[in-house]
């Protein structure tokens, strides 16, 4: 197989032949058409090409001598009907498809053949639209190219759903899978039970505000057509039995223990699901699910059935009368006759049943399909049993983990996938017989939304890996090649430009934002996709004629840095800031103690700023213990209000230069604030910063306000400090040994 390099179609194709020559597009060039049901793709290309050049093109049913583009199905076309042929050459361009939808394809691939400027959504001055002549026979690998959207963490609006359509069409992605209801929130309307998102909509944050937001009937039909315009299926996940909370607040009497309830409002697992042991459950369900099958004629149906806790089951008379009369021996059988007295009311739609892996506990319905979340081994196991995945691994699919350093990224939920580490998932997995290889349907991203604040930061974690899983899911495993794909990207970045999509370019990474020095400071930057990066030493804003980082960069004085990653078409990340600031060695202080870890005041109140807490007078005291491990630390609840300043020493075991982290609100050394993670999400440390320090005590001060801010309850970790000595790799976990008072 051969490249132009003109040519930056992704997913790559199955044959691409470059020619010699190319095709103008122009406003005299006219469409010919031979099939009466292209006419919604005419006009949808139509008025898209029309947006960037200001050509209206007509349509024609007679082939002119020159200066067309011809368009045809052909159900015979090799590859079914998301196949296509596409031949430019220097007077005309044929695309065929198997079915309208292969044609669509075929049009898309066009579109990205052309200058990226065609994505324009307004007038671009351009003197020359050139197609490069190329013959081009494509067919998808898999059927189900997916991206999935949790918007129950955080509402995602109809505007932005729909800018995520887009790209998926642009890339030849077929399946929206659609996250609608949670423990946090229950995001779509059902007329029949009003309350579930008069109540289940909205929830109070730990934070005080109010968190709101559902999508009507009327705007679910709307993102449903808008997707049928670019063959695109929805698919609506209603969760059950568990990750129900949300629904259970608006209507308590389907639980367990009858309530009352209130949305949550932190991740995690909430142990109060569906009552499994109550007959109107079902009919509540039943409900919800007719409402839900008329809104979308997706084929599949997907029911969640993940991380359902069954502490509540095992208590509810009901719940045990009910396995008592089905002759089930455990929780995990009442799960699985859970989900397959569901199976049945699906079917009586003429539905298809999908959930995440877990519906394999108890033995999995019969008409199920799975997607493997939890590693590959749930859909190894399915497909062994003659059942339908969809392959969405955590290591490779989550869209939610970070791309780059923790410390300077925004904040994510953990875990770590790089866009080569997407591209390179293999879908169908090693151990799998060959005879059983053709139940993989696909993979898609997962988008799960705890830490995805805004619909931008949604689209920073999801491009550019999302198109990595488009080519996988679209292209053969023996074309795939990652170094290919990433010159494709950079081309595409473009249009996604044009598409305002905020996506991730990766940040300078290396050293922390505040950095001290006793002789001299050595600065050595990397990103993850070895992009250049430019740089000021002025505290200017970095430019594209800025000086290039090449080499480690060191300095004797105070500077202040600020570096970005530069694209190959000129656009830039964020620049970092660092501050370079000359020190001497704070030294130890002689003090006298005679306790194990640090003095403690407390009192009975949560605050969300460390300002708030300068008002309190009525402090109580006692020993701490902050060690987050070991019988002697004394745990917080985030449910159970409490601030905590602890204060006392810190024993440092040698001079030198050290960097501090920590998920506290603030932490002190040496009588300075060194890191201040004030109303930040601690999900993470923030902040890292490095101090030079002599060996010895040195005075510390913790503040632990036990907040919930953005969804994590810090008492969850609890308080913890870590540090390294500059040049080491760890980093050092802080142990009550270590402190005094």
């Amino acid at each position: 197989m051969s490249q132009s390099n003109t040519t930056h179609v992704i997913p790559l194709p199955e044959k691409i032949t470059p020619m010699a020559g190319s095709f103008v597009l122009n406003k005299s060039t006219k469409w010919v058409v031979q099939n009466e049901e292209t006419d919604s793709i005419i006009t949808f290309f139509s008025d898209k090409i029309k947006q960037s050049t200001g050509f209206e093109l007509e349509t024609a049913k007679e082939e002119p001598s020159n200066n067309f583009v011809s368009l045809n199905i052909n159900t015979a076309l090799p590859g079914g009907k998301e196949a296509y042929a596409l031949s430019v050459t220097k007077d005309f361009v044929y695309i065929s498809g198997g079915s309208a939808q292969g044609l669509f394809y075929g049009l898309q691939t066009l579109l990205q053949l052309l200058p990226a400027e065609i994505e324009s959504s307004s007038l671009v001055k351009k003197s020359m639209w050139t197609i490069p002549a190329v013959e081009i026979k494509d067919k998808p690998r898999f059927k189900w190219r997916g991206m999935h959207l949790d918007v129950c963490r955080h509402f995602v609006p109809v505007e932005n759903i729909k800018k995520h359509l887009d790209m998926m069409a642009m890339f030849k992605m077929n399946t929206f899978h659609w996250h609608l209801t949670e423990d946090q929130a229950w995001r779509i309307e059902i007329k029949k039970y009003p309350r579930l998102t008069e109540v289940g909509a909205t929830r109070i944050e730990g934070e005080g505000h109010t968190y709101s937001g559902y999508y009507s009937q009327e705007d679910v039909k709307e993102i449903v057509a808008y997707a049928a315009e670019r063959f695109i299926t929805v698919v609506p996940e209603i969760e059950l039995p568990g990750h129900a909370l949300a629904a259970l607040a608006a209507y308590p009497e389907y639980s367990c223990t009858g309530g009352p309830f209130e949305v949550r409002n932190v991740w995690g697992v909430e142990p109060d699901v569906y009552c499994a042991g109550n007959d109107d459950t079902f009919q509540f369900l039943e409900d919800v699910i007719d409402e839900v099958v008329a809104l979308f004629p997706s084929p599949y149906f997907h029911i969640g059935g993940d991380e359902c806790p069954k502490e509540r089951w095992e208590k509810c008379r009901k719940c045990q009368r009910r396995m008592r009369q089905e002759g089930l021996k455990d929780e995990h059988e009442l799960q699985s006759y859970f989900i397959k007295r569901i199976e049945k009311v699906l079917i009586a739609h003429n539905k298809k049943m999908i959930g995440w892996d877990e519906i394999l506990e108890g033995g999995l319905a019969e008409s199920a399909a799975v997607m493997s979340w939890r590693g590959e081994e749930g859909g190894i196991e399915a497909a062994s049993q003659g059942h339908d995945v969809v392959m969405t691994p955590g290591n490779w699919c989550y869209l939610d983990h970070y791309q780059g350093d923790y410390r300077i990224e925004p904040v994510a939920i953990g875990g770590y996938t790089t866009l080569e580490e997407a591209y390179n998932y293999e879908p169908v997995p090693a151990e799998l017989e060959a005879d059983k290889v053709h139940h993989v349907l696909g993979t898609q991203g997962n988008v799960w939304t705890e830490y995805m604040y805004t619909p931008a930061l949604v689209e920073y974690r999801v491009y550019p890996r999302l198109i990595a899983l488009a080519e996988v899911n679209w292209t053969s495993k023996a074309q795939k090649d990652y170094q290919s794909f990433v010159k494709r990207l950079d081309n595409n970045l473009v249009r996604l430009d044009l598409h305002t999509i905020n996506y991730h370019i990766p940040l300078p990474e290396g050293p922390v934002d505040k950095v001290v020095y006793l002789d001299k400071a050595r600065l050595e930057f990397t990103n993850t996709r070895n992009y250049p990066m430019v740089y000021t030493t002025d505290g200017s804003e970095p430019t594209t004629t800025s000086d290039v980082y090449k080499n480690v960069l060191t300095f004797t004085e105070d500077k202040t840095i600020k570096i970005a990653t530069l694209l190959p078409h000129g656009k830039m990340s964020k620049a970092r800031t660092i501050e370079i600031n000359k020190t001497n060695k704070h030294r130890a202080v002689s003090a006298e103690t005679t306790k194990e870890g640090l003095a403690e005041q407390y009192i009975d109140k949560t605050f969300v700023y460390a300002a708030n807490i300068d008002k309190v007078t009525d402090w109580k005291e006692r020993d701490g213990l902050v060690e987050n491990r070991g019988s002697k630390y004394r745990k917080t609840d985030y449910k159970q209000p409490s601030s905590h300043i602890f204060t006392g020493y810190l024993t440092i075991e040698e001079d030198g230069v050290y960097e501090f982290q920590t998920n506290l609100d603030q932490f002190y050394i040496a009588g300075q604030l060194l890191i201040d993670n004030d109303g930040e999400v601690k999900r993470f440390s923030r902040h890292n910063t490095t101090i030079a320090l002599a060996k010895g005590k040195h005075p510390v001060k913790l503040v632990y306000l036990n907040n919930v801010i953005g969804g994590w309850p810090q008492a969850w970790n609890g308080p913890k400090v870590e540090y390294r000595k500059l040049g080491d790799e760890k980093f050092i976990r802080v142990t009550n040994e270590m402190y005094s008072f």
